[in-house]
């Protein structure tokens, strides 16, 4: 069973131990992007915050042993960084030593830690008080040595016009690259406001480069969502982008499992990537 079948699975759990009718009414749906693309060495992807509130995740660059995006929170805004111990624990403190993900190193401004309740491993944030409205570039690059894969996750600092390494992280993964590639909206706040309050924003244009160094840009993206039966969801395309909508008052126009596909994919990347082994 691969790492995101598990995690759907308890999600799965945990949201059928309420009625559907509980679930609709006390938060909103979350809903994917799952491009359409192969093995990566190297993920990149930008998304604009169109509209936000406490308790949202805006994944960015999701993958098979992990994901990054952008959170806000009661207390602040971070940008989030995770990476998924090998196994099926839920309970951190019960991972053998050996068996947890490694924090090679981080940037003095990242809070680096532990996280259970979705599998478990290690997770980074950065305090960045970012906008709904602007452009944020987001970077992973992979290296292996079986059995371990190792992750560099950058953060494109719009204020310094500068990459930012954020972390390094290392986790057994059989020596697996980066695949299966996703973003997402998730609502964590879930306390019955919160499935009023729409979330919206775009995403892309997203690039993924072989491990023989192609660079190819992700041209197509299936629309899904999780259990919880709310209508009040929707994606669709914004010149070269993709977006998601979901909560409020939002109208569903498109069909869960469509395949969006850009006309006129991006042809370049839009930005020189840092410099990463």
């Amino acid at each position: 069973m691969t790492l995101g079948c598990t995690l759907v699975l308890l999600a799965c759990s945990s949201a059928l131990a309420q009625s559907p009718e509980e679930l609709v009414k006390r938060q909103c749906r979350s809903i994917h992007l799952g491009y359409q693309g192969g093995v990566a060495k190297t993920l990149y992807n930008d998304v604009t915050v169109q509209k936000s509130a406490v308790g949202t995740y805006f994944c960015v660059l999701g993958f098979n042993h992990g994901y990054f995006g952008l959170q806000e929170r009661g207390r602040d805004k971070v940008i989030i960084f995770s990476v998924w111990d090998p196994g099926q624990q839920d309970d951190p403190q019960q991972v053998h030593a050996a068996d947890r993900v490694k924090v090679l190193e981080h940037d003095p401004d990242v809070k680096v830690g532990r996280f259970g309740g979705e599998g478990t491993g290690g997770q980074s944030f950065l305090t960045y008080d970012w906008k709904a409205g602007q452009n944020y570039r987001f970077c992973i690059a992979a290296s292996t040595n079986a059995p371990f894969t190792t992750y560099n996750a950058w953060f494109y600092i719009n204020e310094t016009k500068s990459w930012k390494k954020l972390v390094t992280m290392q986790t057994q993964t059989g020596g697996d690259w980066l695949s299966g590639s996703y973003a997402f909206i998730e609502d964590f706040q879930r306390d019955y406001k919160s499935a009023k309050i729409q979330r919206r924003a775009a995403y892309g244009p997203a690039w993924m480069q072989t491990p023989q160094g192609e660079w190819k840009a992700f041209d197509s993206a299936r629309f899904t969502g999780d259990v919880t039966p709310s209508t009040n969801i929707n994606a669709g395309l914004e010149g070269s982008r993709f977006f998601l909508v979901t909560g409020g008052e939002t109208k569903n126009e498109l069909p869960l499992r469509s395949l969006l596909k850009l006309p006129n994919p991006p042809q370049k990347l839009p930005i020189e990537l840092p410099l990463m082994k």
